[in-house]
C-alpha cells in the first residue's frame, strides 16, 4: 500500500470511528457503565499520543487497532450482555443469528475478545520487533504470549471493578451471563484469535518473502536516526 493511500485509510478509519464514538456516546443503555468500560479506551490513546514521538505504529496497525475499538464502542453502549445483534440478523434474514450458530447466550463479548486477538496481534508484533527487536520464533510467540496476559489481566481489572462497584453496574461490567467459565473461556477466544493472526503472518511472511513489520520498524530505526519520518505500510 503507497504512503498516500495508507495515510488516507487511516484517516477515514479514524474519522469513522469517531462519528461511532460520538453517536454511541448519546445515550448509552448504562451510563455508569459506558463510562467504566470507556476508561481503558482513553488510557489507550492517551497512551498512543504519548509515545507517538517515540515509537509510531504502521498505518495497518492502527487501522486494526481502530477497527477493534469499534466493536468496543458498540459493546460499551449496549453494554456486552445486550447488544441486539440478533434483532439486526432477523431484520436481514428473518431468523436469528443464534438459532443458526446454535448459540443460547449473548456472545458479542466473545466475538470481541476473539477480535482482541485476531486484530490486534498484528500491532502487538510490530511493537515487538520495534521495541524488543525479536526476530525468528520469539517474534511470533511473544505477541501471543503477551495477548494471553491481557487478556487475563483484563479479566481480573473485571473481577476487581465488579466486586469494588457491586450491584448493576458491577455485573453489567462482569456481564458473565451465568457462565462460570466466562472468563476462561474468553481468555482461550482472545489466544485462539492472536494464534490465527500468527498463523496468517507467518504465512504470509513465507509467501511473500517479506515481513513487512520488521520492515516498518527498520524504516522507522533509520527515520528517527536521520530525523525524518516517513509513514508507509
Amino acid at each position: 500500500m503507497s504512503f498516500l493511500s495508507s495515510r488516507i485509510a487511516v484517516r477515514i478509519a479514524a474519522g469513522a470511528y469517531a462519528v461511532l464514538w460520538a453517536v454511541l456516546a448519546i445515550r448509552p443503555a448504562h451510563r455508569d457503565d459506558w463510562l467504566l468500560e470507556n476508561v481503558l479506551v482513553l488510557a489507550l490513546l492517551v497512551l498512543l499520543a504519548l509515545i507517538r514521538r517515540w515509537f509510531r505504529f504502521s498505518n495497518t496497525s492502527l487501522v486494526l487497532i481502530l477497527l477493534f475499538l469499534a466493536l468496543h464502542t458498540v459493546g460499551s453502549h449496549y453494554t456486552y450482555a445486550e447488544v441486539p445483534y440478533d434483532q439486526w440478523w432477523r431484520q436481514l434474514t428473518g431468523h436469528t443469528l443464534n438459532s443458526v450458530l446454535g448459540w443460547e447466550r449473548n456472545n458479542y463479548d466473545r466475538v470481541v475478545h476473539f477480535s482482541y486477538g485476531l486484530l490486534l496481534a498484528y500491532p502487538i508484533r510490530e511493537f515487538f520487533l520495534r521495541v524488543v527487536e525479536v526476530r525468528g520464533f520469539w517474534a511470533y510467540f511473544l505477541p501471543l504470549d503477551f495477548t494471553l496476559s491481557t487478556s487475563a489481566l483484563y479479566e481480573l481489572i473485571e473481577w476487581g471493578a465488579a466486586a469494588v462497584f457491586g450491584g448493576e453496574l458491577g455485573m453489567n461490567y462482569l456481564g458473565t451471563q451465568g457462565d462460570i467459565w466466562d472468563a476462561h473461556k474468553d481468555m482461550a477466544l482472545a489466544g485462539l484469535g492472536a494464534l490465527i493472526a500468527i498463523l496468517m503472518i507467518a504465512a504470509l511472511t513465507a509467501r511473500t518473502r517479506r515481513d513487512f513489520a520488521w520492515e516498518w520498524s527498520q524504516q522507522m530505526k533509520s527515520s528517527r536516526g536521520s530525523g525524518s519520518s516517513t509513514n508507509r505500510e
